[in-house]
């Protein structure tokens, strides 16, 4: 699995982005496979950065209504990684 597959998207919401200012946070949509030393390669070798903590958690997937049936949406990887003091990504 390259680099470039472990990093699905990055997540965007309102408390990201206030961690993102404050505590040098990012949040990242991953591969399911991918563990935290993956991840931290990852986006050490994307963005030339200094990873210092790499939080993991798994969204498990809802039922939702699609006309008259139920449709099963799939489980989700989130990761939240940590940089170190001085780095940051554009």
């Amino acid at each position: 699995m390259g680099v470039y597959d472990i990093i699905k998207s990055p997540l965007i919401t309102e408390k990201l982005s206030l961690l993102n200012e404050d505590q040098n946070l990012y949040g990242f949509e991953v591969d399911r496979r991918a563990n935290k030393i993956q991840i931290r390669e990852a986006v050490e070798k994307i963005w030339g950065v200094k990873v210092v903590r790499v939080n993991t958690m798994v969204r498990k997937g809802k039922p939702r209504r699609v006309k008259w049936s139920w449709e099963h949406e799939p489980s989700v990887k989130r990761a939240l990684v940590w940089l170190a003091e001085g780095d940051r990504i554009e």
